[in-house]
Order: C-alpha cells, then structure tokens, then sequence
C-alpha cells in the first residue's frame, strides 16, 4: 500500500496555492487559528470532524472528502507502526 497524501497537503498545494490564498485569510474564514491551520498544512495535526464540516463549507467540497483522505493517511500510519499484528489471532472468519 502506497503513503497517501496527508489531508494538509491537499489543503494547502490544491487550496491555498492554486487559489493565491494565505494560510492567515483562510484561517479567519474558517475561524479557526492561524497556529491550527498551520498545523494541519504542515502536517502535524489532522482534520477532526468539526474542521472537515468548515473545510466543506469553505471550500464548496463535502466532510466526508477531507475525512477520508485522514482515514487513509491514519490508517496506512499506523500499519506501517503495528508490527503486533502478526501476533494476533484469528477468532473468527467469515463465511463469505
């Protein structure tokens, strides 16, 4: 499985680049913190469910778009840490 692109990234190459935008206008926009949207576009802080609902709004996109894209990128994250995962035992196996 290949590294998905964190949710930041996307925020700021697709967003603020391309539109000529500051992190600083966007971030009153969405009232949020110009520290907490900075977070996010530099990838040390995620999308919560709340900022995915101003992204949506602000940007004309959906929640579930930027909440996704964090799925992804948490998901392959923590593949990529859990090495116990070998040790855990199948209980049950679907017939399917």
């Amino acid at each position: 499985m290949y590294k998905p692109v964190h949710p930041g990234r996307i925020l700021k190459d697709e967003y603020l680049e391309e539109l000529g935008l500051t992190v600083t206008v966007v971030a009153k926009s969405l009232n949020v913190t110009r520290q907490t949207l900075d977070a996010i576009i530099n990838e040390r802080a995620g999308i919560s469910t709340e900022m995915s609902l101003r992204l949506a709004k602000a940007f004309d996109t959906t929640p579930e778009l930027w909440l996704n894209l964090q799925r992804n990128f948490d998901l392959w994250k923590a593949k990529q840490k859990t090495k116990s995962l070998q040790k855990v035992k199948i209980i049950y196996r679907s017939a399917s």
